[in-house]
C-alpha cells in the first residue's frame, strides 16, 4: 500500500503543530520520522492513521483520501502497547481477529503462528505481567500483524528498552515485516535505530514541523559499525543540530 502526504497542516486549537508536510511511503517501504522532541512526529503519525484531522492538505492511501481511521488497512503499535492485562499473549493477539468475526479455531491457529514468528511460541499462555518489556512489544507487534492491515504505524515502540534490546528487536521486526510485505512508518528518537532499519528517513524541523530533508538509506542497508553507517549517522546528527532551536 502507498501513502501520500501532501501539504499537510496540523493544528491544536491556535497552535500550528505541522506545516506543509509532504512525503510519500511506497509499498513495502520502511520510512522513519525523526526530529527534535515535541516537534510533532507523533501528531503526523496520528494523522496518517486518521486519528487526527488535517487543518490543511491531504493524506491518501492507495489514492483514497484518509478521512478517519482505516482499521482494515492500517494497524498501530504505540509506546504504551495497550495490551489487555487479563488476556494471555495468545488472546491479546486474537483481538483483531475476534473483531472481524474469525472463528475461534482459526483465531487460535493464526495467533499461534504469529507468536511463533516473533519468538514467543512458548509464552502463548502467559499474561502481560509475566512477560518482559521486549516480550510485550513482540505481542503488540504480533497483534498488529493479526489485523492483516497492509500498513503499520509504529510510535516509538521500543523507547522503554535498552539500546541493545531495541536493535535486536528492530532487526527481528524488519525481517518479519519484509516477510509479511508490510508498509511501515516508524517514529523514533534513536538515530541509530532509524539508520539501521529504514529505507528512507524523513527529518522534521522543530514545531511547527516541516520536512527538513528526506534521506535515502543505501541498499543493502549499511551494517552497524561500518563507515557507511557512521556517515549516515553523522548526517542525521548534523541535520538535527541544524533544526534544533537556538
Amino acid at each position: 500500500m502507498r501513502i501520500a502526504v501532501t501539504d499537510l497542516d496540523l493544528r491544536y486549537g491556535d497552535l500550528l503543530a505541522a506545516e506543509k508536510i509532504t512525503f510519500d511511503v511506497r509499498p513495502g517501504e520502511f520510512v522513519s520520522l525523526i526530529g527534535p522532541s515535541g516537534c510533532g512526529k507523533s501528531s503526523v503519525l496520528r494523522a496518517l492513521g486518521g486519528l487526527q484531522p488535517p487543518a490543511g492538505g491531504e493524506i491518501t492511501v492507495d489514492g483514497d483520501r484518509v478521512r478517519g481511521p482505516l482499521p482494515a488497512r492500517i494497524a498501530y503499535v504505540f509506546q504504551d502497547l495497550a495490551l489487555f492485562p487479563w488476556r494471555s499473549a495468545r488472546r491479546n493477539v486474537e483481538v483483531p481477529l475476534e473483531l472481524r468475526g474469525v472463528p475461534r479455531r482459526q483465531r487460535r491457529a493464526r495467533a499461534d503462528e504469529l507468536l511463533a514468528k516473533v519468538g514467543l511460541a512458548d509464552a502463548a499462555d502467559q499474561h502481560p505481567a509475566q512477560l518482559s518489556g521486549g516480550m510485550r512489544q513482540r505481542v503488540a507487534i504480533a497483534r498488529a500483524l493479526a489485523s492483516d492491515a497492509g500498513i503499520l504505524l509504529l510510535d516509538e515502540p521500543f523507547a522503554a528498552l535498552d539500546e541493545q534490546t531495541r536493535l535486536r528487536l528492530g532487526a527481528e521486526l524488519l525481517r518479519l515485516l519484509e516477510e509479511e510485505g508490510k508498509t511501515v512508518v516508524f517514529v523514533t528518537h534513536s538515530l541509530q535505530e532509524a539508520a539501521y532499519l529504514s529505507d528512507r528517513i524523513v527529518v522534521l524541523s522543530p514545531r511547527p514541523a516541516t520536512v527538513k530533508e528526506i534521506l535515502t538509506v543505501p541498499r543493502p542497508r549499511p551494517k552497524i559499525g561500518s563507515d557507511e553507517f557512521h556517515r549516515l549517522h553523522a548526517r542525521l546528527t548534523d541535520l538535527l543540530f541544524e533544526v534544533e532551536p537556538a
